[in-house]
């Protein structure tokens, strides 16, 4: 694990100890591969986890009469989080600056799409910018959090990742076009194309346990952008916000939002790259792929 903080470094010291003794081949190395994979995920997923759980509860238990305003409740819990992640060392302070800045772009793009109607918010609370609440902006910082977190706790390494300047531009033209798209050609598809392009050679390495994952890049932000969908499908049924076709009734969020997410994606990773520079895979991260964890 890279960089862990103090509390990570023993839960991967009790890790190793409990699972010293684990099988190297058959059934139960896969399962125990498997459940390390799940494992370090949920854990990388944890404040938009709990996030995403607030979300819901309050949709599902929050009162309507309540004196303090839903919108307000869920930003006051969403910076309960963040406290309680930096104070019990959940997160590192570096992770921190990377997440303030996923929140700073985001929260422009919130008040740029609020305000030409693509989705709205309910219109009560005070702890807002306009018709954007402020807890609007934890939900982009909590994809920021899973970036981050995830490249420490699976050791990410990437071959032929391309120069990170050109991935620079790309993310910057990406996210123009969530703002210009509105009054001048939509270049997605363009832009999709040409991360397609930029980004098609490149192969990730992740080490799980004793095995190490190699997966073309472009299938993990698909995957991810996909996971991110659900979220949004979620966090849209329990009121967070909505789009015009759900003002009449909740309905599945368009499909094609897919594309948003993935683009989104890749302002998304341009920006850890610059906090976590892209390492090459080790010659030991190559010789341990999942076959190889039989004889590792």
């Amino acid at each position: 694990m890279r960089q862990p903080t103090s509390l990570e470094r023993r839960i991967d010291a009790g890790a190793h100890r409990f699972l010293a003794d684990a099988p190297r081949s058959g059934a139960r190395a896969v399962l125990v591969e498997v459940g390390v994979f799940l494992l370090k995920q949920a854990w990388a997923c944890l404040f938009g986890a709990s996030l995403l759980v607030v979300i819901v509860a309050a949709r599902l238990w929050y009162p309507d009469d309540a004196a303090l305003a839903r919108n307000d409740f869920l930003t006051l819990a969403a910076i309960g989080i963040q406290v309680l992640m930096i104070a019990t060392r959940l997160e590192t302070g570096r992770e921190l600056w990377v997440i303030v800045l996923f929140h700073l772009t985001g929260t422009v793009m919130e008040l740029f799409k609020t305000d030409v109607g693509s989705w709205m918010y309910a219109a009560d609370g005070v702890l807002r910018i306009g018709g954007v609440p402020l807890f609007s902006g934890f939900m982009y910082a909590a994809v920021g959090s899973y970036m981050v977190r995830v490249y420490r706790l699976f050791d990410l390494g990437f071959e032929r990742y391309p120069r990170r300047w050109l991935t620079a531009v790309v993310a910057a033209a990406i996210y123009a076009n969530f703002f210009t798209h509105h009054w001048w050609w939509d270049a997605r598809w363009a832009l999709l194309l040409a991360v397609v392009l930029l980004w098609a050679r490149a192969t990730l390495y992740a080490r799980v346990w004793r095995a190490v994952l190699r997966i073309p890049l472009l299938a993990v932000f698909a995957g991810v952008a996909l996971f991110i969908y659900l979220a949004e499908n979620i966090a849209t049924w329990a009121g967070a916000w909505a789009y015009p076709d759900q003002l009449d009734g909740w309905q599945p969020v368009s499909i094609t939002k897919l594309v948003s997410w993935f683009l989104l994606m890749i302002i998304s990773v341009v920006m850890v790259t610059f906090v976590y520079p892209p390492r090459p895979p080790t010659r030991v991260e190559k010789a341990r792929e999942p076959r190889a964890a039989r004889s590792a």
